[in-house]
């Protein structure tokens, strides 16, 4: 929480994903879960059920997409994918993480990176680095996304 004269400021988080295993959807409610413990306002959307401009009124803003084929976004979010390139979100706080499967090596969660390139576009401040999952979240990666978004936290405090 912010804390401005006197006042503690809730802040706000959209988490959006994409899935089609359902493994990403449970790296978002990782994510979600993080957040909510942190007493963090949270929005959970499915990338093709989601506006690009949604982002703008939110202080932390976390794309979760899965990699497909060789190294492909996914399909219903490439219109997602294409528009982040054109929004202004100065001053949100963005994450990228992902599941994949290391058996596809040099392809693994290649959405990561791709979206973390389109945020960068948008005045947007990393919160943390990028993270990669193989496969379904397990007990260590729950640690890992915990860290994720306790960075991205201390980073939407420190704007």
């Amino acid at each position: 929480m912010l804390f401005a004269q006197g006042y503690y400021l809730l802040m706000n988080a959209h988490v959006v994903y994409a899935t089609i295993t359902g493994n990403n959807e449970e790296v978002a409610d990782v994510i979600i879960k993080a957040l909510e413990d942190a007493s963090i306002n949270v929005k959970k959307t499915e990338i093709s059920q989601t506006e690009v401009d949604e982002f703008e009124n939110t202080d932390i803003a976390v794309v979760v997409p899965y990699t497909y084929d060789n190294g492909s976004l996914p399909d219903e979010g490439l219109d997602f994918f294409e528009d982040l390139s054109d929004a202004n979100l100065t001053d949100v706080i963005y994450g990228v993480a992902g599941s994949g499967d290391t058996y596809y090596m040099s392809d693994f969660c290649l959405a990561v990176p791709k979206f973390e390139a389109q945020f960068a576009k948008t005045n947007a401040i990393k919160g943390a680095t990028g993270v990669k999952i193989n496969l379904r979240p397990d007990a260590q990666d729950t640690v890992v996304l915990t860290e994720f978004v306790a960075k991205l936290i201390q980073a939407a405090q420190a704007r």
